[in-house]
């Protein structure tokens, strides 16, 4: 948090990655005084690794952004890309239901917002949250993460006006494995935190 109050912030937004970024999100915000506002992005993955994200598609956005480079290199089709971004759309209009119903999410136009992630691995839905909010009008617009390998903080430098790192380190076996606790957060748990009562 010090990393964070030391920007001096007027009247930050923080923005929770959803899912996994609302159990980081939530107390950031609290100590902030900041609104904490649900982001929902999906990770396109690859089919026989869905951890590796080769894009992901943000709430509202018509396209996903796309790691061309994964893409590539994986040799994925326009049809495999086509069938999985419908997947997860379907996925995304079913959490923007449950996530956001009855909740009015504060415009973030020529406010800072703070967007938070549980931390970065090919940065794909950070990228995909941070291109959402500079089209919604947020500025200065930060990313805010637990751990982070440089090269996807140094890929992500020029989506961002700032990126806070609380440690930055090589990640080979995943996000997962720099926490002691690492599960799937449920639908209940998630939106237990969004109404602070986690």
């Amino acid at each position: 948090m010090p990393l964070l109050r030391a920007l001096d912030l007027d009247r930050p937004l923080v923005f929770a990655l959803l899912r996994g970024g609302a159990a980081v999100a939530a107390p950031i915000a609290a100590a902030l005084g900041a609104s904490l506002v649900p982001l929902l992005v999906r990770k396109l993955g690859v089919p026989w690794h869905p951890e590796l994200a080769f894009g992901a598609l943000a709430d509202g956005a018509a396209e996903p952004v796309l790691n061309r480079d994964i893409v590539a290199s994986c040799g994925l089709m326009a049809t495999d890309i086509a069938r999985i971004q419908a997947t997860e759309t379907a996925e995304l209009e079913r959490r923007s239901r449950l996530y956001l119903a009855g909740r009015t999410r504060p415009d973030p136009r020529g406010r800072p917002a703070i967007l938070v992630d549980d931390g970065l691995a090919t940065g794909a839905s950070a990228r995909a949250g941070l291109r959402a909010l500079r089209a919604a009008g947020a500025a200065p617009l930060i990313l805010a993460v637990p751990v982070a390998p440089q090269e996807a903080i140094d890929a992500l430098a020029s989506e961002a006006d700032r990126i806070v790192v609380a440690e930055v380190a090589d990640i080979p076996f995943g996000i997962g494995a720099c926490y002691a606790d690492f599960h799937q957060l449920p639908d209940g748990e998630v939106i237990a935190l969004l109404k602070g009562t986690c």
